[in-house]
């Protein structure tokens, strides 16, 4: 999962858009995104910016993971992070709760307490922690996202996309707390008892967590991943009023309209470039990694190994020498180093050292 962010900020804004005609669905905002190539495999305009309402609390978690050292520090509650309007744990004035327990009320039970609290224990106070939040959508590509709080109360510079949301799924995904939390359906920390406002993971059998949300204004909206057959799947909707079903419907036309299809495997022989200096006139060069890429079955991709006509002799094994990329309907989709298979020894002596300088020149001794 350490590659999920990264890929789909760096490919979901450069690939075009191409798939079947998928489910009609009720969401004025959706997209459904392959984890780990990036590639978008719905989407409904997906780029308008909109209110985000609870979802907003994944990046919090985000910003608070990266911030948090000790899950176990105890963190007092103010009498100003329960004032919050909205969703609860019901944390009380003056007692001592675990930063775990908040992550866990923040996420499961979409507590605004919690989301205040958290903010002010790491960044010691809320507006310092929402424009970390701010830089972190920055960090992650989220160029049409602001945030005004951590809880996702209604504010007009409070707002994301579709899209945008997908990579903030990611980078969620990607941490390994954060996962673990958004999967579980209920959880117990001391003494409290959660339980996940995400049907979803009750209703999809490969529904394997995140974040449900609703205000008045933004309606509800829903980020959630579902993984089958090693294949991790993202989906938003924003403003949907029939969320469970929509994304149901869209996880099923995802995985059974896009296979995860092997393009290269790990190590694989792809062929020989010829030497120079060398005591072998061509050494065999293979893959570096695996690459896979969701297709449908009309997709046809294109492969383009790029070797130099020769390379110069010495070369460690294992050093890259070329590439080997693959296309679809012109667009580069995926590609993987052409490494040495084997070292490239050089055919010419190797320089004498000072010591047998030396002696060379007193044949006699030896």
């Amino acid at each position: 999962m350490k590659r999920f962010a990264v890929l789909l900020m760096a490919l979901s804004l450069i690939y075009p858009t191409a798939y079947a005609a998928g489910p009609v669905v009720s969401a004025a905002s959706a997209i459904l995104v392959d984890a780990e190539s990036g590639r978008v495999l719905y989407e409904k305009d997906a780029h308008t910016r909109r209110g985000i309402a609870s979802t907003t609390k994944l990046m919090t978690s985000l910003v608070a993971a990266e911030a948090v050292i000790d899950l176990s520090d105890q963190v007092e509650i103010l009498r100003e992070d329960t004032l919050t309007e909205g969703s609860s744990m019901y944390l009380k004035v003056g007692e001592r709760v675990t930063v775990e327990a908040l992550f866990y009320g923040l996420l499961l039970q979409s507590g605004n307490d919690a989301a205040l609290a958290l903010a002010r224990y790491c960044a010691g106070d809320v507006e310092t922690f929402v424009s970390w939040m701010n830089q972190k959508a920055r960090d992650l590509g989220m160029m049409d996202s602001h945030f005004a709080n951590p809880n996702g109360l209604d504010d007009d510079g409070h707002y994301s996309t579709a899209a945008d949301m997908a990579l903030l799924a990611a980078a969620c995904m990607d941490n390994e707390l954060l996962a673990k939390i958004v999967s579980a359906r209920t959880a117990t920390v001391g003494e409290r008892t959660f339980a996940n406002h995400n049907k979803l993971l009750s209703l999809y059998p490969d529904c394997v967590g995140m974040k449900t949300g609703y205000t008045k204004a933004s309606g509800r909206t829903l980020v959630s991943a579902a993984r089958r057959d090693g294949q991790l799947l993202l989906c938003v909707t924003l403003n949907d009023p029939d969320d469970w079903k929509d994304h149901a419907a869209l996880f099923d036309y995802g995985f059974e309209t896009f296979s995860r299809c092997l393009l290269a495997s790990a190590g694989g022989a792809v062929g020989l470039v010829r030497t120079t200096g060398a005591l072998v006139p061509a050494v065999p060069v293979r893959t570096a990694e695996e690459v896979r890429y969701p297709l449908m079955e009309s997709e046809h991709v294109q492969a383009k190994i790029e070797l130099p006509d020769s390379i110069q002799a010495p070369v460690g094994d294992d050093v890259s020498v070329g590439s080997l990329n693959f296309t679809l309907d012109g667009e580069v989709i995926g590609k993987t180093s052409l490494v040495c298979a084997s070292g490239v020894h050089s055919n010419q002596a190797p320089a004498a050292s000072p010591l047998e300088r030396l002696w060379s020149l007193f044949p006699w001794a030896g």
